[in-house]
């Protein structure tokens, strides 16, 4: 065991309805991580807002998919940094491209967002070349500028491969995310800022640097087998002992074979809750790709499903909030669901 709190003192106060999490802000609308994408995800409802953060060489905590630049910015196209690119091991899996811990923040505001997903969201390139690069800092200010009295918007931050950052890189990425919490007045429970990620060990260290009395935190749960120890009965109680919550793959939850047909239902929401845990899933997505095949409309991959269905079978299902690439979608779908 790691635990450096009881579970009972990072109890989590369940929401009084579901949250709706804007992924990388409204990502089936513009590109991730733009402002334009974050502001449009609060006026389709958003309850918070969800950037990915990543490190630049000079400590700025800046807001990517990961690490590599190539998918998301302009980077493979500006002949002054193309001595910049490099292969790297990242989590075990070799790299090549352009990297944020290679560039310093002011390096990073000359590049320009791209939609990371092209051929399934075209209209998205419209947007292309639009927007910079934000900072974790910049995301709440975004917030709490669109926050107003009867509603708050906050930012569910997720630290990318925080302890990488800080034995490969040599980027002490825990360190800096406590010291800008605590800066931007967000290092308690119901602080602007919600940290998540898959690195336990991270969120370990951030609980322990910050005390019980720090942000609210979601270990987040990959659906492959590496992560299924943390949804086992003991899995759970251990994550209790540091976050207030999982943030699983839908797919633990709503279970398909490898045709993408539904066959079912686990039972982890219970088992969360029975910890004592709160339970955020992620992605919902509007595209027929990312559907289960009887939600699937038409034969095209980038076609518009019926997300809203499987938004609700969740909602139905007890959970306390849902990622998505389209808001007002999961808004829809819990308006249906559950009183205002």
């Amino acid at each position: 065991m790691h635990a450096t709190e009881t579970p009972a003192a990072l109890a989590p106060r369940r929401p009084s309805r579901p949250v709706v999490v804007g992924h990388r802000g409204a990502s089936a609308y513009r590109p991730e991580h733009t402002a334009a994408g974050f502001e449009l995800a609060v006026d389709l409802g958003a309850d918070l807002i969800e950037p990915d953060v990543v490190v630049s060489r000079d400590g700025a905590l800046v807001v990517r998919h990961e690490n590599e630049l190539s998918h998301t910015t302009d980077v493979a196209g500006r002949p002054e940094f193309a001595a910049r690119r490099t292969t790297r091991v990242v989590d075990g899996r070799e790299r090549t491209g352009w990297f944020t811990e290679d560039f310093t923040l002011a390096e990073l505001r000359t590049l320009r967002a791209v939609e990371r997903m092209p051929a399934l969201r075209p209209l998205n390139t419209t947007y292309d070349g639009r927007s910079g690069i934000l900072t974790l800092a910049e995301v709440v200010e975004i917030a709490r500028r669109r926050s107003i009295p009867d509603r708050q918007v906050r930012v569910l931050a997720e630290l990318k491969k925080p302890s990488w950052f800080d034995d490969e890189a040599g980027v002490p990425m825990n360190e800096l995310v406590a010291a800008e919490l605590r800066r931007l007045g967000s290092a308690t429970p119901d602080g602007t800022v919600v940290v998540q990620s898959f690195d336990a060990a991270a969120l370990r260290q951030l609980r322990a640097d910050l005390g019980p009395g720090g942000p609210t935190m979601l270990q987040l749960v990959d659906d492959a087998g590496a992560d299924d120890h943390l949804v086992t009965p003991a899995g759970l109680r251990e994550v209790s002992t540091y976050a207030q919550g999982i943030a699983p793959s839908r797919h633990r939850i709503l279970l398909r074979d490898a045709d993408q047909a539904l066959t079912g239902v686990s039972d982890l929401i219970a088992q969360a809750h029975r910890a004592g845990l709160l339970v955020v899933p992620w992605t919902l997505r509007p595209e027929n790709a990312f559907l289960p095949r009887h939600l699937r409309r038409g034969g095209a991959a980038g076609g518009t499903g019926d997300m809203q269905t499987e938004a609700r079978l969740l909602l139905a299902l007890g959970v306390d909030g849902l990622i998505t690439d389209a808001p007002e979608i999961a808004v829809r779908a819990r308006a249906a669901l559950v009183p205002a």
